[in-house]
């Protein structure tokens, strides 16, 4: 697979790696701003997924590359009433996943599609990645996530998709 369509909110920003962060925090005993080279420090892994988008196209077996969710849960120790997880982008996109969706092992921080760095278009430099989700639950262009003990709506979520976005029960809309 060497393509797949973009889709966004219209802005791609282009973050320079020097001045790429990801701040984690909130329900979390250690919370932590990484800089692009601190990211890049933590556990790598290669993972080939599926990626559904909910305008109905799937691609089959996505080989992507990044830090692991449970790596970043590992670095930062969620607290015990930490439930969901709310991501924020550097385009001002925001999504939500129930912790215990984003603790599954194929779940990452990817800043690699097939072998080569993300381009800009795909999110770029880093993006989450949720296979058994439809897209929209990845942000991408990640800048922050946050642990919280309660479900916050995220920007897809609030226009009436589903909050839940499960691909294998065409569960699209609210």
């Amino acid at each position: 697979m060497t393509h797949f369509p973009v889709l966004d909110l219209g802005i791609k920003p282009a973050v320079p790696l020097d001045q790429w962060r990801l701040k984690i925090g909130g329900k979390v005993e250690r919370p932590a701003t990484f800089t692009w080279t601190e990211f890049l420090a933590l556990p790598q892994v290669t993972d080939t997924s599926d990626f559904h988008c909910v305008t109905t196209w799937s691609q089959l077996d996505m080989t992507w590359t990044g830090v692991p969710f449970l790596a970043i849960a590992d670095a930062v120790r969620p607290k015990r009433e930490a439930t969901h997880v709310f991501f924020k982008s550097y385009d001002g996109y925001s999504t939500n996943n129930p912790l215990e969706v984003c603790l599954d092992e194929d779940v990452l921080i990817a800043h690699q599609w097939n072998g080569a760095p993300l381009t800009v278009e795909h999110g770029g430099p880093a993006r989450v990645i949720v296979p058994k989700r439809y897209a929209w639950k990845g942000a991408k262009w990640i800048r922050e996530i946050t642990f919280l003990d309660r479900d916050i709506l995220g920007f897809w979520e609030l226009r009436g998709y589903s909050n839940t976005a499960d691909p294998w029960t065409d569960d699209r809309f609210s």
